[in-house]
């Protein structure tokens, strides 16, 4: 999905991924947030999460977008809310981006480990701006159970790409981090998440039907739904994970 079509599909989310408001508050108090502590965001499209968190509990962040149009709205965002003063808010490529050390009580990336190809080169990213004993926020698909084959062509996943919560401990232990806590999407929130592109993107090609993006949104549009009823709600889970970074003892 090109990032054009990404921004015209999610341009009517607040939350872009498929958790809601009260479960995003929900993992800002698992955090123990409090006035002067500090969160970076890798990839944090329109900043709901930093705008929210900085208003309800006075922490300073820094997020970092590709999405000049994303970028935009978390800065519109942030004014709304009273918090602009708090948050830093750069557009560029988050994989690029040099983070001072050790200088943040959180880091997150939330449904965008691409910036890392994956868990573990997301949280290599991540952790070396994590002061110690600070904690990482993952937000990450899994598997409910294992799929049938033809779904994997379907999600445009490879077999390994996810695995199960079983499997997801695992990987915790190659990537050198303890799994703490976790809060996870449910099926309301994941349709609310999902129906919302529907009607987005047929708001759009109704009122853009000459525009030269157009087909190529649709068809996006027409797979994915498909895609969603077939496997997706079936098959795929989808959370935020808190992490600290592995003792030695």
């Amino acid at each position: 999905m090109s990032l054009r079509l990404h921004e015209i599909a999610e341009a009517n989310h607040r939350i872009q991924n498929p958790i809601d408001h009260a479960k995003l508050m929900l993992v800002g108090e698992i955090c123990r947030l409090q006035p002067g502590m500090r969160q970076l965001d890798l990839a944090c499209g329109k900043g709901e999460m930093l705008s929210q968190w900085a208003r309800a509990y006075g922490i300073t962040g820094t997020g970092i977008d590709i999405s000049d149009v994303f970028l935009a709205a978390a800065v519109a965002r942030a004014a709304e809310l009273g918090v602009a003063d708090r948050l830093t808010l750069i557009q560029g490529d988050a994989a690029q981006y040099e983070p001072q050390p050790n200088a943040y009580d959180v880091v997150s990336c939330i449904g965008a480990s691409w910036i890392g190809r994956g868990m573990q080169g997301t949280i290599d990213l991540m952790r070396r701006a994590l002061k110690p004993g600070g904690l990482l926020l993952l937000g990450e698909p899994y598997w409910t159970e294992e799929p049938p084959d033809e779904a994997y062509d379907a999600l445009g996943v490879r077999r390994d790409e996810y695995c199960t919560l079983a499997g997801f401990l695992t990987r915790c232990k190659a990537a050198q981090v303890e799994l703490v806590e976790m809060v996870l999407a449910n099926a309301d929130t994941w349709d609310r998440y999902e129906a919302l592109h529907w009607m987005t993107i047929n708001d759009f090609v109704r009122a853009h039907p000459d525009d030269p993006i157009t087909p190529e949104l649709r068809a996006w549009g027409d797979r994915n739904q498909k895609t969603y009823l077939e496997y997706t709600r079936d098959y795929f889970g989808w959370g935020v994970f808190v992490f600290r970074t592995l003792q030695q003892w």
